[in-house]
């Protein structure tokens, strides 16, 4: 609302939106983490911005595996890669922004000073706490006083500082600057391997988005190594069999089978995509989709590989949000630190919470995603926009880890296909299957309490161990969506989150 009140348009509310989310949502996102968008001009060009981070030139692959065997660790010093985050909203900013740089910090500045914890966040400290307790930083920002409820107060001054800093020289303050040799310093005493060089090396790139065909619509998201496929992977087969696409309607059982055997694709093949050894365009066309169909048909789960990598102990944590305006201008991005407070570390001098982002990968030797000096890790963030006949008629993203397609899914076929509102859409009862962690052993669904007992009891009888969650559960992601029909921009936030719409 304040970019909007200053003149600035969707990608200076974004932008905004993203940097003060990276002070009040620290479970989530922040500095130190990676960001996906897409951005949409007015005059309909749409761009694909990926800003994930490198492993860093020092790992070593094989030192890992004798330590962890074919799997990465959760968290902690090892998963850390290069944070995107602040090349990522550099590159929002150049998008189109026309505010100052500077004037996006300025709220973030000042919740950095001092904020009330929130629901989500008093949640997520509760859920880590030992853990975190035990990290100096973590310990002299966040429990000087015990462990925080919601509605206490909560200052950190480290990344106030850095914030300011940030605002006032720009980006390469971090990956050129002062700031981001206190950050990698104090790293490297953990034992990271990262370093100046592998900052300055990182880049915000600049693709075509990835861009898929369902009924009269054309559904855009960011490509590899972004698991944004899935999400078009999905729509087409749901297309081909001609099944009810309604999450909880009759053929529940059937689109949890596409959901996996699409999922599956993304566990075998994503990985940077300089190292995939089938180009996500295979994995599109007539011949592979055909192919997974027949699958599904035959009540296949989609034969995931019981090498994959195991889930991570911490739920995915990840913010996302979309913005538009009367001028055109549509915005959706999406930004992480991947696991709950990322890697676990607070780096003192900076205030950073570092991500765990190379948890994603694998230390499985030949597999496309199998961790290299350098490399980027499959990602699980994916915005999301959809266009009919040219125009811009939906922007979508949600938390979710690598449950996000198929939340994603749910969101767009409510809207779509069953023509309900923005909130209806979003708010709508949601199933999972394999939750938010990659695929791995027996075929299993997260289904909230909201959705019927014939739908549970339809997932049992296609395969399927069902766990039965809340009646609305944050286990089943934030999902939030801007729905445009010519001038009228109509908006729904999860009920599930803290956060909401606004109109100015």
């Amino acid at each position: 609302m304040a970019a909007f009140a200053g003149g600035g348009n969707a990608v200076d509310a974004a932008l905004h939106a993203a940097v003060t989310l990276a002070v009040v949502y620290p479970h989530m996102c922040g500095v130190g983490g990676d960001l996906f968008a897409l951005v949409q001009n007015p005059d309909g060009k749409l761009v694909a911005i990926d800003s994930s981070g490198r492993a860093p030139a020092g790992a070593d692959p094989e030192g890992l595996r004798a330590a962890h065997g074919t799997s990465m660790p959760d968290s902690g010093p090892e998963t850390i890669t290069v944070p995107g985050a602040v090349r990522g909203w550099a590159a929002v900013h150049g998008q189109g922004a026309v505010l100052p740089w500077r004037q996006a910090f300025g709220a973030g500045i000042d919740a950095a000073d001092g904020f009330p914890i929130s629901r989500d966040l008093a949640w997520s400290i509760a859920q880590r706490a030992d853990e975190l307790r035990s990290d100096p930083g973590f310990a002299e920002v966040f429990f000087t006083r015990g462990i925080p409820s919601e509605g206490d107060r909560l200052a950190q001054p480290a990344l106030a500082r850095s914030l300011r800093t940030l605002a006032e020289d720009g980006d390469d303050a971090f990956y050129a600057g002062e700031i981001g040799a206190r950050f990698v310093g104090g790293l490297r005493a953990l034992g990271t391997p990262i370093s100046t060089d592998d900052l300055a090396g990182h880049t915000a790139d600049l693709l075509p988005p990835l861009r898929g065909r369902y009924r009269t619509l054309d559904v855009s998201v960011t490509p590899p190594g972004s698991q944004g496929f899935v999400l078009l992977e999905a729509l087409a087969a749901v297309e081909r069999l001609a099944i009810d696409p309604d999450p909880i309607g009759s053929d529940a059982g059937t689109l949890a089978r596409v959901l996996m055997a699409a999922s599956s694709d993304r566990d075998r093949h994503l990985a940077d995509p300089e190292a995939m050894t089938i180009h996500v365009s295979a994995l599109l066309d007539d011949g592979h989709m055909a192919a997974l169909c027949d699958a599904v048909r035959g009540g296949s789960q989609g034969g995931h590989p019981a090498s994959s990598p195991r889930p991570p102990h911490v739920p995915g944590d990840t913010v996302a949000l979309v913005a538009a305006d009367a001028e055109g201008w549509g915005v959706s991005l999406i930004q992480s630190l991947y696991s709950g407070f990322g890697a676990g570390i607070l780096e003192p001098s900076s205030g950073i919470v570092p991500h765990d982002r190379g948890a994603c990968f694998t230390l499985e030797p030949g597999h496309p995603n199998a961790i290299a000096p350098g490399k980027r890790p499959a990602h699980t963030l994916m915005p999301v926009a959809v266009h009919r006949d040219g125009d811009l008629v939906a922007l979508a993203g949600t938390r979710g880890g690598h449950g996000q397609p198929q939340i994603d899914f749910m969101t767009l076929v409510r809207v779509f296909d069953l023509g309900l509102d923005a909130f209806e859409a979003v708010a709508g009862p949601r199933w999972l299957v394999g939750g938010m962690s990659p695929l791995r052993g027996e075929p299993w669904i997260e289904a909230e309490g909201a959705v019927p007992e014939e739908v549970r009891d339809s997932f049992g009888s296609s395969g399927f161990r069902v766990k039965t969650l809340g009646p609305m559960d944050r286990a089943v992601g934030h999902a939030q969506l801007i729905r445009i029909d010519g001038a009228t921009l109509a908006a729904g936030s999860d009920p599930r989150a803290d956060g909401g719409a606004t109109a100015s």
